[in-house]
């Protein structure tokens, strides 16, 4: 039930921040509803994809699509009562991310993954919406540039793994894997932590 649970928030979550960024970008209500809603589900998607989940439970199961297109239209209406767009965007963003990463690695494990397999699966289940949300709106990555973001993830989903070798219950695992994913991300992005860079001599 709680990861359920949280698969839902984490959808929720994505699929806000999929739509503030259509809303930066002057979509329409149908394009911030789309960019919202494959944000929202993108990362599940792929994650099914991996474990050979056909056809992937955001696309057979209504709550899921339902949740992210409710939230993007719920974002269309209400933007203007966000002070600061961008940085929701951002903060909606390494709460999905959080979610998704404890979230993908606990259902990878459920599905016979070794503890390598549920670590990357969970990691591309959390920065997967994201990198389709960018690029839709025809923007670099987060996960390309300098600012901390797959390493978040892959640590999120790291914490959930070493939980699960140790029998600790599924929920304390998701809520450490989240916890860390979502405050490491964050962390990041306050004290402004950037993976070094290569030169390029002009």
């Amino acid at each position: 039930m709680l990861l359920q649970i949280l698969n839902i928030v984490g959808i929720v979550a994505f699929a806000a921040s999929g739509a503030l960024v259509g809303v930066r970008k002057q979509l329409d209500v149908f394009g911030i509803c789309v960019v919202g809603a494959t944000t929202g589900i993108g990362g599940g998607i792929l994650r099914d994809l991996l474990l050979g989940v056909h056809p992937p439970d955001s696309l057979s199961k209504w709550p899921n699509i339902t949740a992210s297109v409710a939230t993007s239209l719920v974002v269309f209406f209400a933007h203007p009562v966000l002070d600061r767009i961008w940085s929701a965007v951002v903060l909606f963003d390494a709460l999905g991310m959080g979610l998704f990463a404890a979230g993908g690695a606990t259902v990878a494990l459920q599905h016979g993954s070794g503890a390598l397999g549920g670590v990357l699966i969970g990691a591309t289940a959390a920065i997967g919406g994201g990198v389709i949300r960018d690029m839709l709106v025809n923007e670099v990555p987060l996960l390309l540039q300098r600012d901390l973001y797959a390493l978040p993830a892959l640590l999120g989903a790291l914490l959930v793994v070493v939980c699960e070798s140790i029998d600790l219950p599924q929920g304390i695992s998701l809520i450490a894997g989240t916890a860390a994913a979502t405050g490491l991300r964050c962390l990041a992005l306050w004290q402004r932590w950037q993976l070094p860079r290569a030169r390029v001599k002009d």
